[in-house]
């Protein structure tokens, strides 16, 4: 048995404030738990001779990964799906740090990769867009149910629309009361400033693509455009940002 086999393999439940330890020793078996604050977490891993950390991969495992690699400690990130089967009693911290101590035993499940700070940001700038698309879809849809109510038809297409509408607004002879017609005038105008944000942001992962060879293989195919293979990119691996090397 390697050194490394010998030392404790530690399952840890993530939270915001407090985390929970599992430590198993190198026949599995669970000696010791822990329930500690985040500065007695990074205190503990910093001070503690560990071979192997189990976590679930929710958002923030990927930064403690990156972190207790950089400690030069192995770290088994696993898909958060799986884990739920191996908890035996109630679902508590405890019971969940030591499902994943028994998940990872499991050799038919294949661990999460760990991102990059690159990827989760690209990740980010994906999910941020997504909102801004959702907040702007949702205005609109306000607007044409506000014109329906005034008989007013708003042609298809968003684009469109919101064109047509901001004429309607600016017509004072249209059918929409005044006593609405400002808020629905900021609603315009909050759409327009979301594409202007939309916008800026897709120009930032086109300078992205443009330094990744993976996205430029990606966009070599036809059907892939800028958001699925940026987004791919951040699924599989790092992106370099703008100014790198």
């Amino acid at each position: 048995m390697n050194a490394t086999a010998a030392l404790p393999v530690v399952g840890v439940d993530l939270a915001k404030s407090v985390f929970q330890l599992a430590i198993a020793d190198h026949s599995w078996r669970v000696v010791e738990q822990q329930r500690l604050t985040r500065t007695q977490f990074e205190r503990w891993f910093a001070n503690r001779a560990v071979g192997l950390v189990v976590m679930e991969a929710c958002g923030s495992a990927h930064h403690w990964a990156r972190w207790m690699n950089g400690l030069g400690i192995e770290v088994r990130l696993l898909p958060a799906a799986y884990i739920r089967a191996y908890v035996k009693r109630n679902k508590t911290d405890a019971a969940d740090a030591c499902a994943l101590l028994e998940a990872a035993r499991c050799a038919d499940i294949a661990p999460v990769k760990i991102k990059s700070i690159e990827q989760q940001a690209l990740q980010g700038l994906h999910r941020t867009r997504s909102l801004w698309m959702g907040t702007r879809t949702s205005r609109i849809n306000a607007l044409r149910g506000f014109c329906r109510e005034f008989g007013i038809v708003i042609a298809q297409g968003s684009r469109l629309g919101v064109e047509q509408i901001g004429r309607v607004l600016a017509d004072p002879r249209s059918a929409v009361p005044t006593l609405i017609r400002g808020t629905m005038t900021l609603l315009v105008e909050e759409i327009r400033l979301l594409e202007v944000r939309i916008a800026q942001l897709e120009r930032e992962l086109t300078a992205l693509a443009r330094q990744s060879p993976a996205c430029t293989t990606l966009l070599s195919i036809p059907g892939v455009g800028l958001l699925t293979a940026t987004a791919m990119v951040a699924a599989m691996r790092a992106i370099s940002p703008p100014g790198s090397a």
